[in-house]
């Protein structure tokens, strides 16, 4: 785009805005450190609601360190009326922590004395946004920076003053240079308004009338409306469709039982594979040990062996009974015999031994 239309498209908005808008007067007796916590509430919010939730902090808490050491979600609660007061509190607390971390102090005054450019790096280290960097250098440095939020960005961009990647990347080229140092302060301040109620109600006909006043192609480029769509009307389904309806629920339930029958015979398989082979001597053994000792042993081993010494004494005197006496006879005599023949044998001997000696 070129730079002489950027310039018309920023001088007619200038003029328009002093039509719907009036300025803006903010405190010039502020330190460098309460311009940017300033700053930190203002971005995305109104003038009025940014006073008014700055004061509150400050009667709130006892000193900045307080508001400092405070947890996000209890300082969100004192900031109300802000467009996002969680986010605000989470930049309001970082520029807090950085100051102390980087000075072990608040007093940062020593900024208004040196070069801009240096100052600003010092508040990027600070944790300044870009808004709040730009806040800080038109009110407390005396620097000629005009301040953009994303308000401020999506209504130039509505304008055709600036690209959507330019928007993107928070640039505005050519918007200092198009606007005087003196009317910086006046013109941020009417278009700052414009962008806090675009984003609070960017649908509203008097914020559409002003941005097609500037340009009437700010039509194609303003936020659209998002359609509701309607859920489709449920007809009722005919008797050919719930036939197959129950045709296809009776395949569903059939197919689930073969599935459910399939998954169980393979559980089946898989806890008899993991089960040991048990064998037939095994299994004896372990219903051995399982029975008692009384049942093992039902009849005891001396009523099978061993018989009672009533019975042998009968037999025996039964035995003697039957044995005749001739038998005793006969073995006397065998006796007196074999006694005989032995004293026989000893004489002949002796006898036999004398006749062999030598006569002397």
């Amino acid at each position: 785009m070129a730079s002489s239309n950027r310039a018309s498209i920023y001088n007619k908005l200038y003029k328009i805005l002093k039509k719907h808008y009036k300025p803006v007067s903010t405190l010039s007796n502020r330190s460098v450190l309460e311009h940017m916590l300033y700053a930190s509430c203002l971005e995305n919010s109104f003038f009025d609601k940014a006073d008014f939730v700055y004061e509150n902090v400050q009667n709130t808490f006892y000193d900045w360190n307080e508001v400092r050491v405070t947890t996000v979600t209890e300082l969100s609660e004192i900031m109300p009326g802000l467009h996002d007061p969680p986010v605000a509190a989470a930049r309001l607390k970082k520029v807090l922590q950085n100051v102390f971390e980087s000075c072990y102090s608040f007093e940062i005054e020593s900024l208004r004395k040196q070069n801009i450019g240096k100052a600003i790096k010092l508040l990027e280290k600070y944790g300044g946004t870009p808004f709040v960097i730009a806040y800080v250098t038109q009110h407390a440095l005396a620097g000629h920076s005009i301040p953009k939020d994303k308000g401020i960005l999506q209504s130039l961009y509505i304008i055709g003053a600036i690209t959507e990647t330019e928007s993107a990347a928070g640039q505005a080229p050519g918007l200092e240079r198009t606007i005087p140092k003196n009317k910086g302060i006046e013109f941020s301040s009417l278009l700052h308004q414009l962008a806090a109620d675009l984003t609070k109600s960017p649908h509203a006909p008097a914020v559409r009338a002003i941005f097609l006043e500037v340009t009437a192609d700010a039509k194609d480029r303003l936020p659209k409306r998002r359609k509701k769509t309607k859920p489709a009307a449920k007809l009722k389904p005919t008797k050919k469709q719930t036939a197959k309806q129950s045709a296809a629920k009776g395949k569903t339930a059939a197919t689930n039982k073969k599935k459910q029958a399939v998954t169980n015979k393979k559980k089946q398989a898989v806890t008899n594979k993991k089960k040991p082979a048990v064998t037939n001597k095994k299994k004896q053994a372990v219903t051995n040990k399982k029975k008692p000792a009384s049942a093992k042993k039902k009849k005891p081993a001396s009523a099978k062996k061993k018989k009672p010494a009533v019975t042998k004494k009968k037999k025996a005197a039964a035995a003697k009974k039957k044995k005749p006496a001739a038998t005793k006879k006969k073995k006397t005599a065998a006796a007196k015999k074999t006694v005989g023949t032995v004293k026989k044998k000893k004489t002949s001997s002796v006898s036999q031994r004398l006749s062999k000696r030598k006569p002397k």
